[in-house]
């Protein structure tokens, strides 16, 4: 199963506002509304303490400009912290995020990589890594990734790293390890969406469709519907025999994704 494109802007969105991270001595700044607030350094006119702060402004630039729709120009300033400072992986996290948004996917997941080979130990940024391979066809590599996310004791989204891994080891076949990272996800988050998704398509992987329809209607209540669960529902409710309930879910498909319905006929 692929990760959807909202997954990974929302996985890393925060990087993206918050430029600079935990690296490198600095403070931490805050999220105003959508845009990213410069962090209070200490009053020292030092070089090193102006270059951190060009840093912080050139990242909430970036922001700025992803926000607008700006691409081009989001991606000219994430470059531009990138020659600041070339050991900084957020900088290259943020040009991912753009280059994925422009398209350009062999540019994205050349950032996501180039990012994680700089903090190799931040779990999230290997996690942005690993749902970048689990989405562009390389389940059994991404698992290595997540797994190196999970190892970081201060990374504190454990439950988005075993999502996303217990759906990636659905693409790559591993149903046992898919249901005890998805299980364990939804200990630590029960309304996330895509391990309610995904554990609904481990149960139809499995011939259980009372379960996956349980899981399935989990999602829907924890989360506005997509494409993707629309189909499994109806594929669920097909299965058991529910002609009513594929129907509704077919007219909602129908409703709600006008382009999407057509390569979902009604049998």
């Amino acid at each position: 199963m692929r990760l959807p494109d909202r997954l990974l802007v929302l996985l890393i969105a925060s990087l993206l506002l918050a430029g600079c991270g935990s690296g490198g001595g600095m403070k931490i700044g805050k999220i105003k509304g959508d845009y990213w607030a410069a962090p209070e350094y200490d009053v020292r006119d030092d070089r090193s303490a102006r270059k951190r702060m060009k840093y912080d402004e050139l990242m909430s630039v970036v922001g700025d400009r992803f926000n607008r729709g700006e691409l081009d120009e989001a991606a000219k300033f994430a470059r531009a912290a990138q020659k600041l400072d070339p050991k900084g992986p957020d900088a290259f996290t943020a040009l991912a995020v753009v280059e994925s948004r422009r398209g350009q996917t062999v540019a994205a997941g050349e950032a996501y990589r180039k990012a994680a080979e700089l903090a190799p130990l931040r779990g999230d940024v290997l996690n942005n890594y690993g749902t970048w391979l689990c989405s562009n066809g390389h389940p059994a590599e991404a698992l290595v990734w997540f797994d190196r996310a999970l190892a970081d004791p201060e990374y504190d989204s454990r439950a988005a790293a075993l999502a996303n891994a217990g759906g990636c080891a659905l693409d790559a076949g591993q149903n046992e390890r898919a249901e005890v990272d998805l299980r364990q996800a939804l200990a630590l988050s029960p309304d996330n969406p895509f391990a309610l998704e995904s554990m609904a398509r481990s149960e139809v992987a499995q011939g259980r469709y009372f379960e996956a329809r349980a899981f399935y209607q989990r999602r829907l209540a924890a989360a506005p519907a997509t494409v993707s669960v629309l189909q499994l529902a109806i594929q669920v409710e097909e299965r058991l025999g529910d002609r009513i309930a594929a129907g509704r879910f077919q007219q909602r498909l129908r409703e709600e994704f006008p382009s999407s319905a057509a390569s979902n006929p009604q049998g």
